[in-house]
């Protein structure tokens, strides 16, 4: 193997290398649900779709911005791990560290260290829209979880998803999602 002669290749490579490692960083909230192992990387496969969808179905939005949102509204997660919500009695993370480490290995780093800011603010209809992509996901697994007869999992948990989507849209689709059976698509 050839050393490295580029550094900003090398720190590109190191960049896709941690990516990588979402797809080993479980969904920290199915410790409580004994549910099947669900890891970041899945989980942001799929908010992905929806952000697209949910900027495609809104007239004002970029879609192009709320994908690039939605691709990277966990990646500090890397980093820090997912903290559920009894982790974070006892520890916290910092997530803006984590954002500002790695987007300063990036030619387009500031770029996403801004889209991400943006995102925590929920104050333009991407983050908006972003965040709701978020949510939605969170509730299709847990109807999943309902639908293939997870006994932890009650509705209590769907009501929880629910309350935090704030677009017409998305309550709409959320709405659609909780009278669809999991396995109606291929029906």
């Amino acid at each position: 193997m050839r050393k490295s002669g580029n550094s900003r290749n090398k720190k590109i490579a190191n960049f896709f290398f941690e990516a990588g490692t979402l797809g080993k960083t479980l969904r920290s909230w199915t410790f409580f649900t004994g549910c099947q192992s669900r890891n970041v990387a899945e989980h942001t496969n799929r908010v992905i779709y929806i952000g697209l969808t949910l900027a495609k179905l809104h007239e004002k939005a970029d879609p192009y911005k709320v994908m690039l949102m939605c691709s990277f509204h966990d990646f500090a997660e890397a980093r820090t791990s997912d903290l559920n919500h009894v982790n974070k009695r006892y520890v916290s993370s910092d997530e803006r560290l984590a954002i500002g480490d790695f987007t300063s290995n990036l030619p387009f780093g500031e770029e996403i260290k801004e889209l991400l800011h943006e995102y925590e603010e929920r104050k333009t209809i991407e983050s908006q829209l972003a965040k709701d992509a978020d949510c939605l996901e969170w509730l299709l697994t847990i109807k999943e979880e309902i639908d293939l007869g997870n006994k932890i999992i009650d509705k209590s948990w769907i009501s929880s998803a629910y309350k935090r989507i704030k677009s017409k849209i998305a309550k709409e689709i959320a709405s659609e999602i909780l009278i669809t059976g999991c396995a109606d698509w291929y029906k």
